[in-house]
């Protein structure tokens, strides 16, 4: 049985995100703008051997992480099977990784860490590529990050959920999931996702549904394939937005999500593409799961095979293509997901995309 050990808080965001570019309202002198730019260097290659870990990093320079992204290169024949995302996290200084005591570990972070895992099976091909969603808004000045972690998965088969809350007076901007040790090598963050702390939601291990507004956490969960504990641990991170002098104003984040079957069969791959309308604002982050199906609906569940794992979580095209260093205003994220070695039945892929609209009040 899974447990949800999440962060809560006493009370809940007022409102909730969301961005479109500059909103100028006739009358209104200190309009709320916001805007959001993708930074990514480019791909580290790796991991080259087996049962070990890349680590890459991609950092703003200009404004704040709302979130990030991650997309690998896995190359073709059997070595495809074994590159899998290890971790997609906040960072102080793009090395650093915040994995000491729960609670809120940083503020108005710049950097973003992605982390590629390989299983038994590695290849030259193997590449890890990190992206920032960097923020800038008069309204939203600065950000905390909380995370939450729990032991393990350490059994074979089996998977464990935590939830990161943001706290009173902020809202969701993003989050990341993490799972460590790299030695492991079945040992990865299959979900990373938004929703809420409340019963609706079973306290994060239900996500976020298409079209929710004001979700105020955010859920990892780590999966394993054969049993081994090594000290294996689960991290969630929420980024959480504070209003300029704690006033939010009117704020919204939504959320859009869409569930697709597949992958089953072995060696296999599949991707799903979500985005921002335009009444909704700006993407400022987006969230990936390969599960059991049904989300939205019902406690998240993992697939029964051992294997299936992310390949990419990352901001992108409406085709599902991942943007280009210094994108403004990307709206669509896209999540790829990979079977492994062995088929696995009954396998959904699942995106999520946290859009935010935000104005001052008396700009209705």
């Amino acid at each position: 049985m899974r447990q949800n050990n999440s962060l809560r808080s006493a009370a809940r965001a007022a409102a909730v995100l969301g961005a479109v570019l500059v909103v100028t309202v006739p009358g209104t002198a200190d309009a709320a703008t916001v805007d959001v730019t993708v930074r990514t260097p480019g791909a580290t290659v790796g991991p080259a051997t087996a049962f070990t870990g890349v680590s890459s990093h991609a950092a703003c320079d200009h404004g704040l992480i709302t979130g990030g992204g991650v997309d690998q290169a896995i190359g073709t024949g059997p070595d495809s099977n074994g590159n899998h995302v290890m971790g997609i996290a906040p960072s102080p200084d793009g090395a650093t990784e915040y994995t000491g005591a729960p609670g809120v570990v940083g503020t108005d972070v710049t950097h973003w860490l992605a982390f590629g895992g390989s299983g038994s099976h590695s290849s030259p091909s193997f590449s890890t590529t990190p992206y920032a969603m960097c923020f800038e808004s008069n309204l939203i000045r600065h950000t905390q990050v909380v995370m939450n972690k729990i032991a393990g998965p350490s059994t074979g088969l089996s998977d464990r959920l935590v939830t990161a809350t943001c706290p009173v007076d902020t809202v969701l901007l993003g989050g990341g999931a993490r799972t460590t040790p790299a030695s492991v090598g079945s040992l990865k963050p299959i979900a990373s996702f938004p929703t809420f702390d409340d019963a609706a939601h079973d306290f994060g291990r239900k996500a976020a549904a298409d079209g929710e507004t004001n979700p105020d956490s955010w859920t990892a969960v780590g999966g394993i394939g054969g049993g081994r504990d090594d000290n294996n641990t689960t991290y969630a991170y929420a980024i959480c937005g504070e209003g300029h002098g704690n006033n939010l104003g009117h704020a919204v984040t939504t959320v859009h999500f869409r569930e697709v079957s597949g992958p089953d069969q072995a060696a296999t791959g599949q991707t799903v593409t979500v985005g921002c309308v335009p009444e909704d604002g700006s993407l400022v982050s987006g969230g990936a799961a390969i599960s059991g199906g049904n989300v939205t609906t019902t406690d998240f569940t993992k697939t029964t095979s051992g294997g299936p794992h992310l390949n990419g979580s990352f901001p992108s095209d409406s085709a599902g293509n991942p943007v280009s260093d210094g994108t403004a205003r990307p709206a669509y994220w896209t999540a790829a997901t990979h079977a492994g070695g062995s088929p696995s039945p009954n396998s959904y892929t699942d995106g999520w995309a946290l859009c935010l609209n935000v104005h001052h009040k008396g700009e209705d």
